[in-house]
């Protein structure tokens, strides 16, 4: 900095007072937009107001008590100042230092949702401030799938320790099936029209591929296999959407590939694009009371020992977001009453005796696992104990 600026505070303090100087030092500070240095100067000026020592730098417990709440209040007003300084400068990062440290993201989110970044540009901070910090994920993942492939993105959504919200993870899946949708038919379409001489009339992958088992000929695949095993993997979590449809179009797919392409995976979807493509058909309403009982057999037919009780836990979860909870603590009675030394991936006998209400079902489990407190817990609740008697009336 300029030496003259601290001879110029120094002559307005002795002429003119502590207010015109630190006046004169905020008003240098936005000019030369030094505005990480401004908020220390306006806390500065807080605590000259406030009578107290004017370090902004000190730890505001040293303030007397009566004035905390004064001081905090100045926090967060010079906080959102610096923090819409540096949004008006376009510099999000920094921004973000000031309105994180107030839980304050609404204007960080949607001045990522306007960015728009230049070819060249570095946007690792973006990503991470969108993205992991959970911003705005779903523009960080968009940003993660263009700038950083198709391959990261899946990498990166297959993480178990995200912590976004169901339908924020939704959302980044619908994206990544759209994707590899939209790869998959450009290709398609390219290895079509090299072959016909010209552009098929078909747009989707199932019109394309009607007619042509030629394009399946020497263990030929028009996208990374391991990227489409992946997606269809992830698909199982999506909702009723047209993402849903293009995942199960993506499964029909998957089911053309030479066998040597279609790699087993666990119980109960080992046969990858044909289990998993009952599943989505499942999900979407076609079909489903043979779909069930699809995968009721794979449940029946799984050997605990060697196996495990997964496929009766995907059967749980499925009947659940049906909206079948009683036919679900049927399978758990069946498939799950045994004691399970692992974590559940589907709730527990407790729970779903509770979703149902059906306390005798509990104390029966109870009774066979020598469970004497659940045991009780199913009699009291078959009765009707005093607090759900109290919620009737």
């Amino acid at each position: 900095m300029d030496s003259t600026v601290f001879d110029d505070l120094e002559r307005t303090l002795g002429a003119e007072g502590p207010i015109p100087a630190i006046d004169r030092l905020c008003s240098g500070l936005r000019e030369r937009k030094e505005y990480g240095n401004l908020f220390y100067a306006l806390l500065l000026k807080k605590r000259h107001e406030l009578g107290v020592l004017p370090v902004p730098t000190a730890p505001s417990q040293s303030l007397p008590p009566a004035l905390h709440t004064q001081y905090e209040d100045a926090i967060r007003e010079a906080g959102r100042e610096i923090g819409q300084l540096f949004l008006n400068e376009g510099d999000i990062p920094q921004a973000w230092v000031y309105l994180r440290m107030l839980g304050e993201p609404a204007r960080i989110a949607a001045a990522l949702d306007r960015y728009q970044p230049k070819e060249d540009e570095d946007i690792q901070q973006l990503v991470h401030i969108a993205f992991y910090e959970g911003v705005n994920p779903r523009k960080g993942f968009e940003w993660i799938l263009t700038r950083f492939g198709l391959c990261n993105a899946i990498t990166t959504l297959s993480s178990q320790d995200l912590g976004h919200p169901t339908e924020v993870r939704q959302a980044c899946i619908q994206r990544l099936v759209r994707a590899l949708y939209e790869e998959l038919t450009e290709r398609l379409r390219a290895d079509i029209e090299r072959r016909e001489g010209k552009p098929p009339a078909g747009r989707s992958v199932l019109e394309l591929m009607a007619g042509r088992e030629w394009l399946f000929e020497d263990e030929f695949y028009h996208i990374d296999v391991s990227h489409l095993g992946s997606v269809v993997q992830m698909s199982v979590n999506l909702g009723p959407s047209a993402e849903l449809d293009l995942a199960r179009e993506l499964c029909t797919y998957g089911q053309k590939l030479s066998p040597r392409f279609q790699y087993a995976g666990d119980p109960p979807f080992e046969d990858r694009y044909r289990d998993h493509g009952v599943y989505l058909a499942i999900l979407a309403g076609d079909n489903v009371d043979q779909g069930l009982a699809h995968f009721h057999k794979k449940a029946d037919d799984a050997d605990p020992e060697s196996v495990g009780t997964y496929p009766a836990e995907v059967l749980v979860n499925l009947l659940l977001r049906l909206d079948r909870p009683q036919e679900a603590l049927e399978v758990a009675r069946k498939h799950l009453a045994r004691p399970i030394s692992h974590p559940l991936s589907c709730p527990s006998i407790v729970e779903l005796c509770m979703r149902t209400e059906d306390y005798r079902a509990l104390a029966e489990v109870a009774r066979d696992q020598g469970d004497a407190v659940h045991f009780l817990a199913g009699l009291l609740g078959e009765t009707g104990s005093p607090k759900r008697e109290a919620r009737a009336d």
